[in-house]
């Protein structure tokens, strides 16, 4: 039985199959997604090797990453060889991912459309599992001014102070605003609350020569623009 059990350790394999050298030897880029993740558990189970037991966890979630960075400490845990400080590794490592793609925002400094918009704003909001409305405030030529988290709320929506949006427009002295939330849902239909919102803000800004240019919905594979669609 022991014998068997050796066969699954990574450290049985040959050097060119084992995810760290491999690495080493080839660069990251040539590992699969569960051989990075068996580096980052470094060890797996008495049945299982550790890109074995990565292999099981990447399609519990459909080998779908984003999905995978949606586990939480204890969801990893149920999977056997995974204890706390390996699913803590695990969640660090995706959120770091996840923060890597969010410095890439900063090359988004005008918008120019609504893709450009999501692309400013995905990284924040596109993967989150609770609802999140956001602002962005934008100067005369269309320049990405400021934006902001106005408020955070449950899947089954989230509470909006037209009063701060307003603040702070007249603080930084923008132009133009666009609004921004997240349907956990995955759904791209506006609510009747949705509409309800954009209007109220809508009527707002203008009173103050603040023009609303959008309303995002972003769920995590696609985005629903209201100005696109002429419900704005």
């Amino acid at each position: 039985m022991q014998e068997k059990t050796a066969t699954f350790s990574i450290k049985n394999w040959a050097d060119d199959d084992r995810p760290r050298e491999k690495l080493v030897l080839k660069g990251s880029p040539v590992l699969s997604d569960a051989e990075l993740i068996a580096i980052l558990i470094g060890s797996g189970n008495k049945k299982e090797s550790a890109v074995e037991l990565s292999k099981r966890i990447l399609a519990s979630v459909g080998h779908n990453l984003n999905e995978l960075g949606k586990l939480s400490v204890n969801q990893l845990m149920k999977f056997k060889g995974i204890g706390e400080a390996k699913a803590v590794t695990i969640a660090a490592a995706l959120e770091v991912g996840r923060r890597r793609r969010g410095e890439d925002t900063v090359k988004v400094t005008k918008i120019k459309g609504s893709r450009d918009a999501f692309d400013l704003l995905y990284p924040m909001m596109g993967e989150l599992q609770h609802e999140e409305f956001w602002i962005v405030y934008l100067n005369n030529s269309n320049k990405v001014m400021h934006k902001s988290q106005l408020s955070k709320g449950g899947i089954t929506g989230t509470l909006v102070d037209v009063r701060l949006v307003l603040k702070q427009a007249l603080e930084l002295g923008a132009v133009g605003i666009i609004l921004a939330h997240n349907h956990p849902s995955g759904t791209l239909r506006p609510s009747t609350a949705d509409k309800q919102i954009t209007e109220k803000l809508k009527t707002a800004t203008e009173a103050l020569d603040i023009k609303i240019l959008d309303h995002l919905i972003l769920t995590q594979n696609d985005y629903l623009s209201f100005a696109d669609q002429g419900i704005l």
